[in-house]
């Protein structure tokens, strides 16, 4: 079965960066497109930022800009690196195949 785990969170001043993993397995990594989503406290989940299997990329106007999602086939992870990190970044992140989701992983922006 597909499972997805991410890591790479953590708190940070604003202003700062952090870069976000997720590790696939059970699945054909490769051929799929993945997907970055987060959830902030009392809010709904939200779209942040996809890859496809070409690599073709697309984010949430909030964070374009300032995070790249990329990934690495040979290592089946996608990571997300966050740049100029501000408070309303903060959230849980999770990582997405189709309707398979990760355990999300916390990020936390002080300011």
């Amino acid at each position: 079965q597909v499972q997805l785990v991410e890591s790479g969170g953590g708190l940070v001043q604003a202003g700062g960066s952090l870069r976000l993993s997720c590790a696939a397995s059970g699945t054909s990594f490769s051929s799929t497109m993945m997907g970055w989503h987060r959830q902030a406290p009392g809010k709904q989940r939200e779209f942040v930022a996809v890859i496809t299997s070409a690599g073709r990329t697309s984010y949430a106007d909030s964070v374009k800009g300032r995070f790249t999602v990329s990934r690495d086939n040979a290592k089946n992870t996608v990571y997300l690196q966050m740049n100029s990190l501000k408070p309303e970044d903060t959230a849980v992140y999770y990582c997405r195949q189709g309707n398979i989701w990760g355990q999300g992983t916390q990020v936390t922006v002080s300011s």
